[in-house]
């Protein structure tokens, strides 16, 4: 008698949406029943990142009527968390956030599933990523981002007109939030712009000339990174910092105090040096749970057509009162992301390892220890060792021949490329044409990135 009687309260907000029509409704929108029990049978979601936003989300989505949930993050539950990642007690640090996490929602919200990885993203292999509806970011990393949206925009088809193809969009729905800042954002791929083409949307992080560090430091900050940046290598040779670790959080913490006191500058503390070392954004709980419910209302109307979905780009400023603003951006036409791909023409007989190396060499690219697939199919994986040892053999044989005798076809490389003087894990997509096959005109290829 209970639960019976409690399920139609859950549900009550949600039928308004789903049960009736309206006039912002999206063109394919069908309401009734059958269209609230779809969601909660068929439509997957994955959320990325468990920490302030993320532990929101989850909560969110699955009080929305999303049953089979998914969350991946790769870190552990520290004491600094627990003042606005609500899922988390004090019993809990040390442990897995994305754990942990699933479990607080499925124990709160009965029938919904969430299925936890305790991992990186670069881990999980690219067909994952493609078993879910939507994917939803509670990122704070820019390079995370940029991934994620690498990987969505990856199995974006094109058909021979450029145009996109829908069935193959991936939708994003991404949140970031800044102390009492934050933004809500909805990336179609091939319709609305992606991550990298709004990219100039986040200001360039901060960095410290290393002279002011080792002979004038002036803030807190300053003493905390030539703890980081300088003391550690002078006394740990040979030994990689672990941010992660609260020992070598300690030292550098302590050796950047007695730095201060020297130079009489106040303000170092323990959060602050974490804050530094790990570039962790200032959080506040509210402005979470702002955008996060701003992200499952977009999640849901992309889900079920039930609305107009947001044009594109949500920003909220709680500083000084309240402003909202909604702006839409216009997608960049000849963005490497979200294009239709970057053109490469190659001649048949060019192996598989001579390509891996012209990617390097790229003029655009400039992309080293690439892995290579080919619809699904790995031709070769720089990691783990045993399946870079399953397609060692692949790197003599002709790209052509590994490709199935095509004369033009999709390839997504991994690999690592160097962008503002640092290494990054990043995903591209690849339009091959073999010059002097059948088949292939000059129209072909005519439409480079």
């Amino acid at each position: 008698m209970a639960s019976s009687a409690v399920q139609p309260s859950r549900s009550r907000d949600l039928d308004k949406l789903l049960l009736r029509s309206g006039n912002l409704v999206g063109e394919n929108f069908e309401p009734g029943p059958q269209l609230r029990d779809d969601l909660r049978e068929y439509v997957r979601i994955l959320v990325v990142g468990a920490g302030g936003l993320g532990c929101e989300l989850l909560k969110d989505l699955a009080l929305s009527g999303f049953k089979n949930l998914e969350v991946i993050d790769m870190d552990r539950i520290e004491v600094t968390n627990l003042n606005r990642q609500f899922l988390f007690r004090l019993e809990d640090v040390g442990k897995p956030k994305a754990e942990v996490a699933a479990k607080r929602v499925m124990e709160r919200v009965s029938g919904v599933n969430i299925v936890p990885h305790f991992c990186r993203i670069e881990d999980k292999e690219i067909d994952f990523y493609n078993d879910f509806s939507i994917i939803v970011l509670g990122l704070d990393s820019i390079e995370a981002r940029s991934y994620i949206n690498a990987v969505a925009c990856g199995f974006l088809e094109y058909d021979s007109g450029d145009n996109p193809r829908e069935e193959t969009m991936k939708p994003i729905v991404d949140g970031g939030t800044e102390g009492f800042k934050g933004h809500a954002r909805v990336i179609l791929p091939g319709t609305t712009p992606c991550f990298e083409c709004t990219i100039w949307l986040f200001p360039p992080q901060v960095k410290f000339p290393l002279c002011t560090l080792a002979e004038t430091p002036r803030t807190a900050a300053h003493c905390i990174e030539y703890a980081h940046l300088i003391k550690w290598d002078e006394a740990h040779s040979g030994v990689s910092f672990d941010p992660d670790d609260p020992e070598h959080m300690k030292w550098v913490y302590d050796e950047a105090l007695k730095r201060a006191e020297l130079f009489g500058i106040p303000g170092v503390t323990y959060s602050l040096t974490q804050g530094v070392v790990k570039n962790i954004i200032p959080a506040i709980a509210s402005t979470n749970a702002i955008i996060s419910a701003a992200c499952a209302l977009e999640t849901l109307k992309i889900a079920s057509g039930c609305s107009k979905t947001l044009s594109n780009y949500l920003s909220y400023n709680g500083v000084e009162g309240l402003h909202i603003k909604v702006t839409e951006f216009e997608k960049d036409k000849d963005c490497l992301v979200c294009g239709p791909g970057i053109l490469i023409e190659l001649d048949a007989s060019v192996t598989l390892q001579k390509f891996i190396d012209l990617l390097d060499e790229h003029s655009v690219l400039h992309l080293s220890k690439a892995s290579v697939t080919h619809r699904g199919k790995n031709l070769y994986m720089q990691a783990p060792p045993v399946l870079e040892e399953m397609t060692r053999s692949n790197l003599s044989l002709p790209l052509f021949e590994l490709m199935g005798k095509v004369p033009k076809d999709i390839l997504h490389v991994t690999g690592i490329a160097i962008k503002d003087d640092k290494k990054t894990s990043c995903l591209r997509k690849l339009r091959i044409v073999f010059k002097g096959v059948d088949g292939v005109t000059d129209m072909d290829m005519a439409g480079g990135a």
